[in-house]
């Protein structure tokens, strides 16, 4: 039987990607007609693992014309939703690729407050979510919400015993981390560092600080992504890492998101540390070989699966 998922993402957002000749200042840049895509952490994870023909329903606030935007192309996917009417229009993000040069530029909006109301009430849509189901709670947090409150409900969702996956950073993965107990955690080299408060700068001093986090209760599984050199997971049984074949990358934009979809469905079906990784590393690599921002594709990622298998 296979559990179901769920995700949080408590700054959704609207995602323009354009193309233009050439960037410089002060002219006017014309630019090709938009292309708008839903945006934002778990959102992200439940379009993956939608691509990967699972099921994933996604929970977030959504506000203004842009959330209603949002909210239908989420539709046009097939993702289920379930929201949270907010006051704050839900932000747009602008990415634009620059032909002449091949450079991609993210301009990143903050995320829309979220009242205390508003975090009430996904407070309650996820806390409603039956016991054994997996949450996947992904992205930054919004002004107006502080760490304490992130705390408060990864501890309450671990209570009703539903499993938590997080992927964040900063003060938020902090936040998500202390109540302990994660199913699964995703940190880069970067945020794991953080994490134990130190460098990591020897071979061997990332598998020792991901094993830390697992034998301190924090989280079952660690799952530290390495860029092209893959991932390097644990838990207490062992480590496994897992290096994808050379590929030419297109853009790493939805490699992170993808990578969590594909874990997260593989954790819901059972597998095994290395078959989680595996496929995980596998969806990481199919989104990069996209251009823009679009996310894995099962036909990619099942390929790239095969030759993980074999080699």
């Amino acid at each position: 039987m296979m559990a179901s998922i769920y995700t949080l993402t408590l700054s959704p957002s609207l995602d323009s990607a354009t193309i233009t000749p050439q960037i410089y200042p002060e002219g006017k840049l014309r630019c090709s007609a938009p292309v708008f895509e839903p945006g934002g952490g778990g959102i992200n994870v439940a379009r993956a693992i939608t691509h990967l023909g699972g099921k994933a329903t996604a929970i977030f606030p959504a506000g203004g014309a842009t959330g209603e935007h949002l909210v239908a192309l989420l539709a046009d996917e097939q993702v289920a939703v379930d929201t949270v009417d907010a006051k704050d229009w839900t932000r747009q993000n602008l990415h634009v690729h620059v032909e002449s040069s091949g450079e991609q530029y993210r301009f990143v909006m903050p995320g829309a407050r979220l009242s205390d109301d508003e975090f009430r009430q996904l407070e309650e849509k996820v806390l409603t979510i039956e016991s054994g189901s997996l949450l996947v709670i992904s992205g930054s947090l919004p002004p107006g919400v502080k760490t304490e409150k992130l705390t408060a409900l990864v501890d309450a969702v671990l209570q009703r015993g539903i499993r938590c996956i997080v992927d964040s950073s900063g003060e938020a993965l902090q936040a998500a981390l202390e109540p302990g107990q994660l199913e699964l955690v995703k940190p880069n080299q970067k945020e794991l560092s953080a994490l134990v408060n130190r460098e990591l700068s020897q071979p061997d001093d990332v598998r020792t600080a991901a094993e830390e986090l697992v034998r301190s209760g924090k989280a079952h599984r660690v799952v530290v992504s390495l860029g092209p050199q893959g991932a390097l997971a644990v838990d207490k049984t062992g480590f496994v890492q897992v290096v994808p074949p050379p590929m030419k990358s297109q853009s790493t934009v939805g490699a992170g998101d993808s990578m969590v979809g594909a874990m997260a469905l593989k954790l819901a079906q059972g597998a095994s540390l290395l078959e989680m990784t595996r496929y995980g590393v596998a969806a990481g690599s199919a989104a990069t070989i996209n251009q823009g921002t679009r996310l894995c594709s099962l036909a990619d990622t099942q390929k790239i699966v095969d030759y993980l298998s074999r080699s």
